[in-house]
């Protein structure tokens, strides 16, 4: 029988408590009123101004425009994290195809080549992004939001290490079969990747749904507005002894929290094997 370790126990605790408090301090302030807080600081009891925020925040029209809801800015933050996500597996999975199974010379040199980008933050090459995408017109367009940073040396890296690991003799097989290289890639690597697939989608999505810089550079219409913009914007309302609405930001901070945590709780199983199984 396994001796119990208080001690590894309370360390566990502990992160958990750490990880959990500042959630649950903004869930409970979000139930108060904008005033309370100001004056108090957050809470860590319920108060009786819960319904009508996150009513609110996600019905009643506001912005610059009038016409903007935060159910319209949580759609926007959804379209740009599965687009991201989808965007780049499709992406990365036909670099690596390419990488691997095409046998041309330099293979290797582009491959890092494409790794050596991760050098190159957002922050880098986000001015010459934005100057071809205002050049296109499309500012202030899904395409716009999406498409620039859909290349991923991550995911390539990821899904190259992978082919890499898929035994010749199923190659060998396709083509007694018949099988060209899209047929083999559809039906063979496609399949066999679906745990790989899980891990990248939520890594990728997390990392388009967080997005804010991008967006705030290449949004000036309040309709492409995310959930990440909409929490700043309300921040930075101070005018005169107007206080910013405390509890609406908590609230779209907390509804900002729950698409990533759904996608990470559904796929957390495919995602633990796809980043940790190395028999395929």
């Amino acid at each position: 029988m396994q001796k119990i370790k208080p001690l590894d126990h309370l360390v566990l605790i502990l992160g958990v408590l750490f990880l959990c408090v500042p959630v649950v301090m903004a869930l409970m302030s979000s139930t108060h009123y904008p005033v309370d807080i100001h004056s108090n600081g957050l809470f860590l009891t319920p108060g009786d101004n819960g319904l009508a925020t996150y009513t609110k925040v996600l019905t009643d029209r506001g912005g610059f425009t009038g016409d903007v809801t935060g159910l319209r800015m949580l759609m926007n933050s959804l379209i740009m994290g599965v687009g991201f996500a989808v965007g780049k597996i499709v992406l990365s999975m036909m670099a690596a195809y390419a990488l691997v199974y095409f046998r041309f010379r330099f293979a290797t040199i582009l491959f890092w080549m494409i790794f050596t980008t991760l050098l190159l933050p957002l922050e880098v090459r986000i001015m010459p992004s934005y100057q071809v995408m205002s050049t296109l017109g499309l500012l202030n367009t899904y395409t716009g939001l999406i498409v620039p940073l859909l290349a991923s040396a991550t995911g390539t890296f990821f899904f190259r290490q992978f082919f890499k690991s898929v035994p010749d003799e199923l190659l060998e097989a396709a083509r007694i079969d018949g099988a060209g290289p899209w047929k083999f890639f559809i039906d063979v690597l496609v399949p066999l990747s679906k745990t790989m697939m899980a891990a990248i989608f939520i890594i990728m999505f997390i990392y388009g749904w967080n997005q804010y810089l991008w967006p705030l550079l290449m949004t000036t219409d309040e309709h492409f507005y995310t959930l990440m913009r909409g929490i700043k914007s309300i921040l930075q309302v101070w005018v005169g002894s107007q206080i910013p609405d405390y509890n609406e930001a908590f609230a779209l901070a907390v509804l900002a929290m729950l698409p990533p945590v759904a996608v990470v709780v559904i796929f957390q199983r495919m995602f633990i094997k796809g980043l940790t199984e190395s028999d395929k």
